[in-house]
């Protein structure tokens, strides 16, 4: 089976270059083709062109799609402050969290295929997860001191669990949980500059912020998911997604590092980040990682990702091309939180819910930017971000390279509200 997938992807190659490319880009149409007014359409770029010069990024990348078709496509700004050459449309960027949606469709592929359930526990794939703890915290009464114990998990892991980010594995940055960063600092739990095995090795030894499916806290779910990907498949987690996404999609600027050949197009952020004069650190895409990481690792252009979300709006096709079938894409993009409550840095507001891979709108209203019920999103840290919304068969993508935070929340906000108040039919 493995070997009729590697000769399908390479015949993909094959009719690429004999066709004389990669897949085209999507096509254009005119604003008002596709419902749009050309004059509010300049609101965004003019936002944008004003972010920038109070150096609130040092370039963007605005690409919005409707109904299949690109009606938006601009560069602003510089790609790399230092040298000041200019943004450009096929800049590269590091997509940080915009990793996860691939991690979870490649996830969601061995579940149709049947080689992967969603109730599996981790553990049927990582033994050493059998039996985690959880860390639980309580308050002395005399001394009102918070105390921390670990008590056994009421369940294991899932599959779905590491999909909505309700496993209670946490990022050591963002968790509230003061006895689990701790831990995961003294272990060194992290996603970069270690193997896969190092990786779930030091996470076993980490008891869990939260009793499995209890509680949404953003984590590193997504790289263990990656970690099962690669065990099912029996190929790195970044050959998989290469050979089963990027691949049959066309997306040729998407990878887990930036080859020399490509490297002057690589969006780089300011030294010193403006807010808080401190050095920007991002993540070094020009060497191959230790670890393919599910959660953060990847790389791509505004051309690319739109082609990914395209497919998921078409529901799981493009071009011929089929990746997930129209009711599994369905099931990723509705809301499999219900009730469960939401914690850390990255909570989620009463109007969002959390699928598998993408937070999802619950309601049209309760949030604070224009949007519809049913919407999709998800964003990197330094600066990446899309939405989709099914209803209005709408993609919005904003591509800047910042120094990573909560505060580019700010920028995807501002663009998505810029986008919608263009819609004109």
């Amino acid at each position: 089976m493995r070997a009729i997938r590697n000769l399908v992807a390479c015949l993909v190659v094959a009719v690429s270059v004999a066709t004389g490319g990669w897949a085209a880009d999507l096509p254009s149409a005119s604003p008002e083709e596709l419902g749009f007014s050309s004059e509010r359409l300049t609101r965004v770029g003019t936002a944008l062109e004003s972010e920038i010069e109070r150096r609130q990024y040092p370039g963007a990348v605005a690409l919005i799609a409707r109904k299949g078709r690109i009606v938006y496509f601009e560069s602003f700004g510089q790609l790399d402050p230092a040298s000041g050459s200019a943004m450009t449309k096929d800049a590269i960027f590091r997509l940080y969290s915009m990793t996860k949606p691939y991690t979870s469709v490649a996830a969601m592929m061995l579940v149709e295929e049947g080689r992967l359930r969603m109730t599996d526990p981790v553990s049927k794939y990582i033994p050493s997860f059998a039996k985690l703890q959880v860390s639980v915290a309580s308050t002395d009464p005399f001394s009102g001191m918070v105390r921390y114990s670990n008590v056994a998990a009421d369940r294991e892991i899932t599959i779905q669990d590491l999909l909505r980010h309700t496993s209670g594995l946490v990022y050591a940055g963002f968790t509230a949980h003061a006895k689990v960063k701790e831990l995961y600092l003294k272990e060194g739990v992290d996603w970069q500059g270690m193997t896969p095995s190092e990786q779930i090795e030091r996470l076993a030894k980490v008891p869990l912020a939260h009793q499995p499916g209890a509680t949404f806290e953003y984590g590193l779910s997504s790289d263990v998911l990656g970690r099962v990907i690669e065990i099912v498949s029996g190929v790195p987690l970044g050959q998989f997604i290469h050979e089963r996404i990027f691949v049959p999609l066309g997306m040729t600027d998407s990878a887990f590092i930036v080859p020399k050949e490509k490297l002057d197009r690589l969006a780089q952020p300011f030294a010193i980040d403006p807010a808080t004069n401190n050095p920007t650190r991002l993540v070094d895409v020009t060497v191959p990682p230790k670890n393919d990481a599910g959660g953060a690792g990847s790389v791509g252009t505004a051309a690319d990702f739109v082609r990914f979300l395209q497919m998921m709006l078409n529901g799981g096709q493009l071009d011929g091309v089929r990746l997930l079938s129209r009711t599994t894409v369905k099931y990723m993009t509705s809301d499999h939180l219900g009730e469960i409550k939401s914690s850390g840095f990255v909570s989620l507001p009463p109007a969002i819910g959390f699928g598998l891979g993408f937070a999802v709108r619950r309601e049209t209203g309760l949030f604070e930017v224009t949007g519809t019920a049913g919407e999709y999103y998800w964003a990197g840290a330094a600066g990446t971000g899309f939405y989709v919304d099914p209803k209005e068969e709408l993609i919005c993508i904003l591509m800047t390279q910042a120094a990573p935070g909560l505060a580019r929340r700010y920028d995807r906000y501002l663009f998505k509200q810029l986008v919608y108040q263009a819609i004109s039919d």
